[in-house]
């Protein structure tokens, strides 16, 4: 009997490089096309039009954003067809030559967790497979980076084994953005970029010109973040001593600094629950801050993390496209999304073209 599947949506349509729309700073998604690019920008998209070993591919994690990719650099996305049968299980073909190409595969391990990891090693196998001239996983967000040492007894290191499992799928090659703990690069024996979204979030803040600037460092984990942050502003830094007491359980104990009459900034990589980052807005206003703003990478906004921060004294929450908001997330006016699009974009064009990504940092 031939075995029966169900199909979720397509996720394999071939994208034009002017199909989409890029994302502005409010979270809306104006027109763009080909046409307004400068003539050194249009001569480069045909270059890599014309690259036939260049190929982008997507999983379902965060599609969007690799069209968005696409466009950036005037190529369009890879075609592919995934498939899932009745209990789940992941199916995945590519539906054109990659043999000797330079390949990346844009997928961010987000929630779903599990099941995203799942499909982007069997993505890899795949193109390993059919014979990929080099793999390059591009994962704006990754799973599992909290879990990176032994913090208690009889406890995994997660992010280590997420590592081996891409290496052994057959990447030879990672980009991550704003990794939750550095030494995560070190857990892979291939090489390893590590971008930032910083630049893009600096750029924002510059406009907005927030009068007394202090940036904030949630946690002593995230001083050297929060740091490079201050430093491109301009502006002193401040720490808040927390405890964690549990998973997504923390306590705020007290804030090392002087924030009296300031606008702080608090810079984060990730927003979970929001929890911790309500308490540090409560701490810092007690402590006479004005107002409060922050900044966060990864939006992974679990739970009741929208509607906290809808009830917090927070003004605004800007957040990166490196994980798809839900459709909460989006209708909150405190939330606002900078695209790092064309970061990447860049970071990937100068790892196929092997030139320095160092100026990208900036």
């Amino acid at each position: 009997m031939k075995n029966e599947t169900v199909m979720e949506k397509a996720v394999a349509e071939p994208v034009s490089p002017a199909a989409g729309a890029e994302q502005n700073g409010s979270g809306q998604r104006s027109h763009a096309h080909l046409d307004t690019k400068a003539p050194a920008e249009k001569k480069k998209a045909r270059a890599h039009i014309e690259d036939k070993r260049f190929k982008i591919f997507s999983g379902s994690a965060n599609r969007a954003l690799a069209v968005e990719i696409c466009k950036h650099i005037g190529i369009s996305l890879g075609e592919t067809k995934m498939q899932r049968f009745a209990d789940g299980e992941v199916y995945f073909q590519l539906l054109e030559n990659v043999r000797g190409a330079d390949v990346f595969v844009v997928q961010p391990t987000c929630n779903p967790v599990d099941q995203h990891l799942v499909e982007l090693l069997i993505m890899i196998d795949a193109l390993k497979r059919a014979s990929a001239g080099r793999i390059t996983t591009v994962v704006p967000y990754y799973g599992y980076a909290r879990q990176d040492r032994k913090d208690r007894p009889r406890v995994a290191i997660s992010s280590k084994l997420i590592a081996d499992l891409l290496t052994t799928a057959g990447a030879n090659r990672a980009l991550f953005m704003d990794l939750h703990a550095a030494q995560i690069q070190g857990f892979f024996n291939i090489p390893v970029d590590h971008m930032f979204a910083s630049p893009v979030m600096v750029s924002y803040f510059r406009e907005m010109n927030l009068p007394n600037l202090t940036v904030v460092s949630p946690d002593a984990g995230g001083v050297e973040r929060a740091r490079f942050f201050a430093t491109k502003m301009g502006a002193p830094l401040a720490i808040v001593d927390k405890r964690r007491t549990d998973i997504n359980v923390t306590e705020v104990m007290h804030v090392i600094g002087d924030v009296e009459g300031q606008t702080c900034l608090i810079i984060d990589d990730i927003v979970d629950t929001a929890g911790t980052l309500v308490k540090t807005v409560d701490a810092l206003l007690d402590k006479g801050a004005t107002k409060v703003y922050a900044c966060a990478s990864h939006a992974v906004l679990s739970g009741p993390a929208v509607e906290r921060i809808a009830n917090s004294r927070l003004e605004e929450l800007v957040v990166s496209d490196s994980i798809p908001l839900t459709e909460a997330a989006l209708k909150l006016p405190k939330i606002k999304v900078r695209s790092v699009a064309g970061l990447l974009a860049a970071t990937i064009e100068s790892i196929h073209m092997e030139t320095s990504v160092s100026s990208l940092f900036n």
